[in-house]
């Protein structure tokens, strides 16, 4: 009840900063001059552009209310391990064969896990969001204090890579977090990871499947992905098991011969010093314990949750076997 108090009390202060537009906002100026000072953007393109930005109450509501914080493991997996959604990731795999293949040979990263990321993200394109990036991140980067400093980062880097790819900053359309394209890339992600991986010279996320596929893999591997290499697997415990293991970090922390000793048994067959971290979840037929690899991690790079990244790679595995039959 508490927190519920504090989050309304948080959205009613900042729908209580209402402007004509983010010009007469001061952080927003304090913003613009900035942008100016770093050759970022001319005056005339900063005026023309936060003149047009407008806060969104819907982004504040959105992001005030996470689904990840609410649902459970059971009700989770349910929303993305759909044959649906399976179907469709085979037949973007079928129309796009040769682009994954290429994808897999250059990064490493299997077809089936950048295939998947991009289902789990955009359904293969289909919702790639319908709030203009440059609304999204001025509402996040100057009323949502809570993050306004990562927003604000973000909302530069979008301005920036506006400026590299020569897009124009008020078309480009995303999430309520400012995520684009395909893969839902945030702006500095775009900037350090998206590529060109068809060589016309543009890195487009947004209309081109070849570049937002190249894009993903590339992600996936300049963030450590192993080739080869396990992402998680189920765990038997023992009854005397020792819970204090469990849920502690994304990043493995732990050896699969450490995790034996304190009652964790991988049901995969893996190395006595291979990095785990362990993590406990509530599925539909009660508690399920797994064990993460740093392909594991790796997906959590992408988004730092254990059911998205478990629902991915679990996605990613339904896809091949039906891609396979």
């Amino acid at each position: 009840m508490v927190k519920q108090m504090l989050s309304a009390a948080l959205l009613a202060a900042c729908a209580s900063h209402s402007l004509a537009d983010y010009r007469e906002h001061s952080e927003a100026q304090a913003f613009m001059h900035e942008m100016q000072a770093q050759n970022v953007a001319t005056e005339a393109q900063l005026d023309q552009w936060f003149a047009s930005a407008k806060k969104q109450q819907s982004i504040l509501e959105a992001i005030a209310r996470p689904a990840e914080k609410t649902l459970t493991w059971a009700q989770y997996a349910k929303i993305f391990l759909t044959g649906d959604r399976i179907q469709k990731g085979v037949d973007f795999w079928r129309e796009h064969k040769d682009t994954l293949a290429r994808a897999e040979q250059t990064y490493g990263v299997p077809a089936a896990m950048i295939v998947a990321i991009i289902g789990v993200e955009t359904r293969y394109g289909r919702t790639m969001g319908n709030y203009r990036v440059l609304d999204a991140l001025s509402t996040l980067a100057f009323d949502y204090p809570p993050r306004a400093s990562f927003f604000r980062k973000e909302l530069q880097h979008f301005l920036q890579l506006t400026q590299e790819q020569k897009q124009d900053p008020l078309l480009l359309k995303g999430s309520y977090a400012g995520a684009m394209g395909y893969g839902q890339f945030m702006p500095s992600s775009f900037r350090h990871y998206a590529v060109d991986f068809d060589g016309d010279e543009i890195a487009d996320i947004w209309a081109n499947p070849v570049d937002a596929i190249g894009s993903v893999a590339n992600y996936f591997a300049e963030h450590g992905w192993q080739t080869g290499q396990p992402v998680t697997t189920r765990v038997r415990v023992s009854d005397n098991f020792d819970a204090s293991l469990l849920n502690t970090t994304l990043k493995p922390d732990t050896t699969t011969a450490a995790a034996r000793k304190a009652g964790f048994s991988p049901v995969l067959e893996l190395p006595d010093a291979e990095p785990l971290t362990l993590y406990k979840l509530d599925g539909e037929h009660g508690a399920e314990f797994w064990a993460g690899t740093q392909n594991y991690y790796v997906i959590t790079r992408y988004n730092r949750s254990r059911m998205y990244a478990l629902a991915a790679y679990q996605l990613s595995q339904a896809i091949e076997r039906k891609y396979s039959q």
